[in-house]
């Protein structure tokens, strides 16, 4: 007796043939059996790749790290600046040290 199930891919089956004719199928089934066999394969490299033993001898590569850049605060730097030119920061505040910096590099550009 044929059951529900049977009806069913009878049915999809004559869906199929109408909708794209008999000389498609053979093209959809190739095409289905090619997508079948790459997740197939696919599925095989994962399996193998998780279950292959990891290889501890391996020599790892070392790369080369360049030290991180000291960051400075403004005040640091406004310092570093001012003693580069030779602008004398004892008792000055920021303000005074920063208009002392600026006339100085207005002198150097008109010399």
């Amino acid at each position: 007796m044929i059951d529900g199930w049977t009806w069913i891919i009878v049915g999809i089956v004559a869906i199929v043939i109408i909708m794209w004719g008999p000389a498609k199928i053979p093209e959809f089934a190739k095409a289905l059996g090619r997508a079948k066999g790459e997740f197939s394969k696919a599925q095989k490299e994962f399996t193998d790749a998780a279950t292959a033993p990891v290889n501890t001898t391996t020599t790892a590569t070392v790369y080369e790290t360049k030290p991180a850049p000291v960051i400075k605060s403004k005040d640091e730097m406004l310092l570093e600046t001012a003693q580069k030119l030779g602008i004398p920061t004892d008792g000055k505040t920021r303000e005074q040290i920063s208009e002392d910096i600026s006339v100085k590099v207005k002198s150097l550009g008109a010399a």
